[in-house]
């Protein structure tokens, strides 16, 4: 994360936070992997890491919700994060693209998350968390397919390519490199 491009990262963590914080969403529609994407294209893997743990971390601090889960998903989305910057390497930012990682991403996260957290944190044997876990995925694979088409393809336009958000160019920084 150079500092020319903060201000995009902010755009996209206030893309997070406004969509977990809509009243009535369902807990699988989930707007961290469809905003983490188009970053992870143009911005690279320790970019693309950073950007998944703080929209957790960034997250949970502000609700009041920090907890045992914070860092172990704050890690599987940066981990998800540098999956997504591999993935892009040699593809273009469609909402094929976008959706065909969203699959992939979201199953990745949540076999790991799922499988994991009721286990681990909370006493759920690996059974009831398997077959606990493959309803909220589906259902998370849907919200994830959806944002991945509408809002990925517009975030990498409107903001990750646009170099008129640039920090420097918003702020008119002037002798930054002094």
């Amino acid at each position: 994360m150079d500092k020319k491009n903060w201000l995009k990262f902010v755009i996209g963590w206030v893309v997070v936070f406004a969509v977990r914080l809509f009243p009535f969403r369902p807990p699988n529609v989930e707007p961290v992997l469809a905003t983490l994407m188009p970053f992870s294209k143009r911005f690279g893997y320790w970019s693309s890491f950073l950007f998944g743990f703080l929209s957790i971390g960034l997250f949970d601090l502000a609700t009041g919700k920090l907890g045992q889960w914070t860092l172990l998903t704050g890690i599987t989305y940066g981990l998800v994060g540098v999956g997504a910057a591999y993935f892009f390497r040699k593809r273009n930012a469609t909402a094929l693209s976008f959706a065909a990682y969203g699959f992939i991403g979201t199953i990745a996260y949540d076999a790991v998350t799922g499988l994991s957290m009721g286990p681990l944190f909370f006493g759920q044997s690996l059974s009831d968390a398997f077959f606990g876990q493959i309803p909220f995925t589906l259902a998370h694979l849907a919200g994830t397919l959806v944002l991945a088409v509408l809002v990925s393809p517009a975030l990498y336009r409107w903001v990750v390519e646009n170099k008129r958000l640039e920090t420097t160019s918003v702020f008119r920084f002037r002798g930054a490199e002094a």
